[in-house]
């Protein structure tokens, strides 16, 4: 609740900041008291706020963010590996997507070309886990960690 106090009193200041929030939570406790409130902010602060509504990336927009992240990163993708590699950043994350192109790129010049192809991703998705599988594996296999 204090955090929230500070914010308010920041946002009444004439040195103003520009604040922002990203939430996924519903209708929830504020921390700290015992209140329910949209996204467990209190009423007082979430009159101040715009709520902006964020959609997923589809298909063919993680793909152009992955081409121009390639171009960014002056690598060479064709086609079929921008479309596979926007399969696995719809399946996964964008992050993970574009985590990729960089070991891909090693490989491919490992292999002896300049562009990067399907194959070099394939190799690298065989690598490199998503953090939401390398969790799941954690847990499948807790028994054999220390604790």
């Amino acid at each position: 609740m204090e955090c929230f106090s500070y914010l308010n009193r920041a946002l009444e200041s004439s040195l103003s900041p520009i604040v922002i929030f990203a939430t996924n939570r519903g209708i929830c406790t504020v921390r700290g008291t015992d209140m329910t409130s949209p996204h467990g902010i209190p009423v007082d602060l979430l009159d101040r706020l715009v709520i902006i509504r964020t959609q997923t990336y589809g298909p063919a927009e993680i793909i152009q963010i992955l081409a121009i992240r390639a171009q960014v990163e002056e690598l060479v993708v064709d086609e079929e590996s921008l479309a596979f590699l926007g399969e696995i950043g719809q399946q996964t994350s964008l992050r993970h997507a574009v985590q990729l192109l960089s070991p891909a790129s090693v490989v491919a010049k490992i292999n002896g070309r300049d562009n990067i192809c399907k194959a070099d991703l394939e190799e690298i998705c065989s690598l490199y886990l998503d953090a939401k599988s390398s969790a799941k594996l954690l847990q499948e296999q807790q028994e054999k960690y220390i604790t």
